[in-house]
Formats: C-alpha cells, sequence, structure tokens
C-alpha cells in the first residue's frame, strides 16, 4: 500500500428517496474499503423530504475538510448537495476526485417536488479549478434527470458527461447494483 492510499479517504453521498443501502452504493464503498479507502454513506436526514440546510449540514459533516486525498462521489440530488457545500468553502481548498453521477443544477420536470430545494440550482463557476479529478455520468434514458440537464452541468463545469447506455437513473430498479464507470473514475 502506498502512502497517498493510506491518507485517501472517501464518501458517497446518496440522492431524493434513498438510502446508504440502496443501489450501488454499498458496492462501490466495498471496493474502495478493499483498496484500503476508508469510505462513508452518510444518510441524510429525510431522504423523501429532503431538507436543503439540514443535507448540507450532513454533508458538510461528513466530508469534513477536503484535500487532495478526498474522493466524493454523489448521485443526483446528492450531487447538488455536494456542489452547493463546495461552493460555500472559503478559499483556498482542494479536492482530489469528485465523481457526479446523474447530477443537475436545473430544476427536474419529472420532480416538480423539488423544486423548493433545488431553487435557482448552484452557481458552480470556478469549482472545477480546485478539483484535480472531476467526471460526470450520466445515461442516455434517464427518466428523473434529462440528459442535456446533466450535459449542462459538465459543460459549466469546463468537461464532458460520459455516457452509460439504458443505465436509467442508476437505480437498482433500473437493474445497477454495481457502477464500474464510478470505480475507474476514482482508479488511481
Amino acid at each position: 500500500m502506498t502512502p497517498a492510499t493510506t491518507r485517501q479517504r472517501a464518501s458517497i453521498i446518496h440522492g431524493y428517496g434513498a438510502t446508504p443501502e440502496d443501489h450501488w452504493f454499498g458496492w462501490l464503498a466495498e471496493q474502495l474499503r478493499a483498496d484500503g479507502i476508508p469510505t462513508t454513506i452518510p444518510a441524510l436526514p429525510t431522504p423523501q423530504a429532503p431538507d436543503p440546510a439540514q443535507w448540507t449540514d450532513a454533508v458538510r459533516t461528513d466530508l469534513g475538510t477536503l484535500d487532495e486525498h478526498s474522493i466524493v462521489v454523489a448521485h443526483s440530488l446528492g450531487c447538488l448537495t455536494v456542489l452547493r457545500h463546495l461552493r460555500s468553502l472559503p478559499s483556498p481548498w482542494r479536492l482530489g476526485t469528485l465523481v457526479l453521477v446523474s447530477g443537475f443544477v436545473d430544476q427536474l420536470p419529472a420532480l416538480p417536488d423539488l423544486n423548493a430545494y433545488i431553487g435557482d440550482g448552484c452557481d458552480v463557476t470556478g469549482l472545477g479549478s480546485h478539483i484535480d479529478r472531476l467526471t460526470v455520468i450520466r445515461s442516455d434514458a434517464d427518466p428523473y434527470v434529462p440528459p442535456g440537464h446533466t450535459d449542462r452541468l459538465a459543460d459549466l463545469l469546463g468537461t464532458s458527461a460520459q455516457i452509460v447506455p439504458g443505465a436509467g437513473h442508476f437505480l437498482a430498479s433500473d437493474g445497477v447494483a454495481s457502477l464500474r464507470e464510478v470505480r475507474e473514475a476514482i482508479a488511481w
């Protein structure tokens, strides 16, 4: 094990209606822990009725002080929450790896109940310059987050989205219990 590996740590941030036990989160945590990377999956409060302040506080507490060895993976509404947390950090700060799966900053036509949470989204201008490795992943068949929403987020962050064909919203009900593309985005 290299010294960098022992200093790495990862957080996996779930989205709306999810828990740490859902979808591919546990699989990814097991993969990272097997590589010697301590990994957390915080249970965000009231996932069926998320409160932006409560979620941001939970993310802030879990992520702690970020550095070049920190790995953050977020899914769906968790992406917006993580981006808002990053936006709130005083400079200078650094994040080693950020992987956003089905991320967005715009309101979702399929989920109007989240309009209040999403609001005006998040200004992500300049965030990419603080992140060493940034990956945005989307499906070509997401029923909740339009592909254009994730493509726009990727563009705002100065990258392009990686497309996983037929993965829906990357839910267990879409048949996604593991996500090789996220694992590969983290691999050093």
